[in-house]
C-alpha cells in the first residue's frame, strides 16, 4: 500500500506540476499579447481548424500554444514565455510545411505565426529590399516588381511563406541564373533562444546568418530579411511537352533523352525544367529565359520523339509567374490540406541514373501495387547558379546536386496507408546512388526519414550543432529532425 501510496503522490505531483506550467505559460503569453486575437490555446472554438491549421492531415498536430505577433519584440516575448516554462518553440511563416514541422513536428510547442509581419520597402540606391518574414511567396513577387520591376529566386507556389522558404533553400525557376533564395539574403533580424533580438549579416553575427541561411528552424525566428534583387527577366518562352501512356521502355527512353540533354554541362542556364511522372502521363514542363527565336535554336522538341509540345511566350513577367502558380496548384493542390506522403532524393552530375536503373524504376513503377491513384514524381532540374557557391559558403550543403526528385503519394479518403509508403521508398531506394550519403531537400520533409539531420545537412551538421550548442543550448527551437547541440 505504501509503494502505491508514493505512486500517486509521484503521480498526481508531476500533472500538478504540467497544469501549473500550462497556467504559467498561458498567463505569460496574455500578458505580453494584449490584442484580441493573438494568441489561441487548446480548448478554443475553433483551434484545429482556424488557429492550427495543420497542412497534413496524415501527421495531425496540437500546439500547446500558437501566437500572432505583430512585432520582433512580441516574438522575443513568447520565446521568453516559452523557454521560461520549458516549452519548445517554432515558426510558422504564415505558409505551410510538409511535415507540420512549423507546428513544432509533435503536440506541445509554441507556435509562433508571422503572419502579420508583412513589413517591405525597396532601396533603389542599391535595389535591396527589406521583407517580412510572414510575408507570401506571392506577395514578394507582386512587391518587388512594383518596386521597380525586381524580382529573386523563390519557389512558384505564392501560398508559401518566405521566411521558411528563404531559410531552407528557396529553389525556383530563376535558380540556375541567380540562386537560391537564401543566396539572396544579406541580413536578417531573428529572435534567439535567449529572447535577444540581433542583426546577422557579413560584418556581425557570421555564425548566426551561416546557421540561418539553410537550417533557420533549429536556431532561431527570422523576423526580417534584407535581400538582393535583380532585374525582372524580359521574355521568356513557358514550354511543354506531354507523353500519354506509352510503353515502359517509351517512357523510360525518354526519361533518358531528357536526364542527358539537361545534364549537359554547357548547357544555357537561362533553361528550367521539370520532369513529373504521373499515373497515366509523363509531362515535361520548363521556362527558358529568352527570346522564342533563341529557343527555337536550342531544339528541344527534337529530344523528345512521341511528345505533345507547346510553347508560350510570355512578355509580362508577373504573368508567366502566375501560370507557374496555376501549375504549382495543380501539383499539389496549392494550399488545401491533405493527408499525404512525401519524400526526397538527388543526384549530382557524377552520380547520374545509368541507363539500367532508369529501366528498373519504370519497370517498378508499372508493376508496384500503388493504393492510390493521386501519386506523383517531379525530377527538378538544377544545377548552375546554385552549385557555384561551395557548399560550406552556408549551411545548406547540397551544391553540387543537379537533380531533385520529389516523391508524393495522396490519400483523399484518410491516412496514407502503409503500401503508399512503401511504394514511395522503393522509387527513391531505387534511383538513390548507394556510394555517397543520402541527400534530402530541407524543405521537402521526411518525418519517417531516420537519420534526418545528416540527410538534410550532410557534411555542414558539425558546424551546426557546435552553433546550436553556443546559441541554444536547451533546444528551444525544435522539430523532430532538426539538429542537435553539439
Amino acid at each position: 500500500m505504501a509503494v502505491l501510496r508514493n505512486l500517486l503522490l509521484t503521480v498526481g505531483a508531476a500533472s500538478a506540476a504540467v497544469a501549473s506550467s500550462n497556467d504559467n505559460l498561458k498567463s505569460c503569453l496574455q500578458y505580453a499579447l494584449t490584442d484580441s486575437g493573438s494568441v489561441a490555446f487548446p480548448g478554443d472554438p475553433f483551434y484545429q481548424i482556424s488557429d492550427v491549421k495543420v497542412y497534413n492531415l496524415n501527421i495531425p498536430i496540437t500546439p500547446a500554444a500558437v501566437t500572432f505577433p505583430t512585432s520582433s519584440q512580441q516574438v522575443a516575448a513568447i520565446v521568453k514565455c516559452a523557454a521560461d516554462n520549458g516549452y519548445h518553440v517554432q515558426a510558422k511563416s504564415g505558409g505551410h510545411s510538409y511535415g507540420n514541422y512549423g507546428l513544432g513536428g509533435t503536440d506541445g510547442a509554441v507556435v509562433v505565426d508571422l503572419k502579420h509581419l508583412t513589413q517591405f520597402s525597396m532601396d533603389n540606391t542599391n535595389w535591396q529590399a527589406t521583407i517580412g518574414a510572414g510575408t507570401l511567396l506571392g506577395d514578394v513577387t507582386r512587391r518587388l516588381h512594383d518596386a521597380g520591376g525586381r524580382a529573386m529566386s523563390h519557389g512558384t507556389c505564392p501560398q508559401v511563406g518566405s521566411g521558411g522558404h528563404f531559410t531552407i533553400g528557396g529553389l525556383g525557376p530563376t535558380s540556375r541564373q541567380f540562386g537560391a533564395a537564401l543566396d539572396h539574403i544579406l541580413e536578417v533580424e531573428v529572435v534567439l533562444a535567449n529572447s535577444s533580438v540581433v542583426r546577422a549579416n557579413k560584418d556581425q553575427n557570421q555564425d548566426i546568418l551561416w546557421a540561418i541561411k539553410g537550417a533557420a528552424s533549429g536556431f532561431g525566428i527570422v523576423t526580417e530579411f534584407k535581400v538582393r534583387t535583380e532585374p525582372e527577366p524580359g521574355t521568356a518562352v513557358k514550354y511543354e511537352y506531354s507523353f500519354k501512356i506509352g510503353t515502359t521502355e517509351q517512357r523510360g527512353s525518354l526519361f533518358k533523352n531528357w536526364q542527358a540533354y539537361m545534364s549537359n554541362p554547357n548547357l544555357t542556364r537561362k533553361l528550367a525544367s521539370t520532369l513529373t511522372l504521373l499515373q497515366d502521363s509523363m509531362i515535361i514542363t520548363g521556362t527558358f529565359f529568352g527570346t522564342q527565336e533563341e529557343y527555337d535554336d536550342l531544339k528541344i522538341g527534337s529530344q523528345f520523339p512521341g511528345a505533345n509540345g507547346t510553347a508560350v511566350v510570355f512578355e509580362d513577367w508577373l504573368g508567366l509567374v502566375g501560370d507557374w502558380a496555376e501549375e504549382a496548384a495543380l501539383e499539389l493542390g496549392g494550399g488545401v490540406a491533405s493527408n499525404f506522403y512525401s519524400k526526397s532524393s538527388s543526384w549530382t552530375p557524377q552520380t547520374l541514373m545509368s541507363s539500367e536503373t532508369i529501366d528498373k524504376m519504370f519497370e517498378y513503377i508499372d508493376l508496384a501495387d500503388k493504393d492510390t491513384l493521386l501519386w506523383f514524381l517531379l525530377f527538378d532540374f538544377q544545377g548552375g547558379y546554385t552549385s557555384d557557391v561551395s557548399a560550406d559558403t552556408t549551411s545548406y550543403a547540397h551544391r553540387d546536386v543537379l537533380f531533385w526528385l520529389q516523391s508524393y503519394s495522396i490519400n483523399l479518403l484518410g491516412s496514407v496507408s502503409q503500401t503508399q509508403i512503401d511504394f514511395l521508398d522503393q522509387v527513391n531506394k531505387i534511383c538513390t546512388p548507394t556510394d555517397t550519403p543520402y541527400a534530402a531537400y530541407p524543405g521537402y520533409v521526411d518525418p519517417l526519414m531516420p537519420n534526418g539531420a545528416e540527410a538534410y545537412w550532410g557534411s555542414n551538421l558539425p558546424r551546426l550543432q557546435e552553433i546550436k550548442a553556443e546559441i541554444d543550448p536547451k533546444n528551444v527551437f525544435k522539430n523532430p529532425q532538426s539538429p542537435l547541440p553539439a
